[in-house]
């Protein structure tokens, strides 16, 4: 359980911090960076498996590079659902994915680090 906590708080720090490096991709406060961390892990569990297995054609052709595309939609669709957080176009999702993909993993790393 605490990991589980440590986890969805530092996925809610990374969203800030992206939306600090991202323009179009806003978060108005915590609460909302925390509703949407609970969103994106949602969608992620539920949504992306199906888009992953009904795109993997294209993900194979493109040697895996649409799986950028498939990161930024889920992203995108997280926050049509996320009261306080939104992006403002596709362009923004896709930056903001990759973005948040690295500060969330060197996140991580600094906190396997502390333990």
């Amino acid at each position: 359980m605490p990991n589980f906590l440590l986890t969805w708080l530092a996925t809610a720090v990374a969203l800030l911090i992206t939306a600090h490096i991202v323009p179009g991709f806003f978060i108005k406060t915590f609460t909302a960076a925390l509703v949407a961390a609970i969103v994106i892990g949602l969608v992620n569990a539920f949504v992306r498996p199906i888009l992953g297995f009904l795109t993997f054609p294209i993900t194979l052709i493109t040697f895996g590079f649409f799986t950028f595309v498939l990161n930024a939609l889920t992203l995108w669709l997280a926050s049509a659902l996320t009261p306080g957080f939104e992006i403002r176009n596709f362009g923004s999702a896709l930056l903001g994915s990759i973005v948040l993909a690295i500060v969330s993993s060197i996140i991580s790393y600094l906190l396997r680090t502390v333990e």
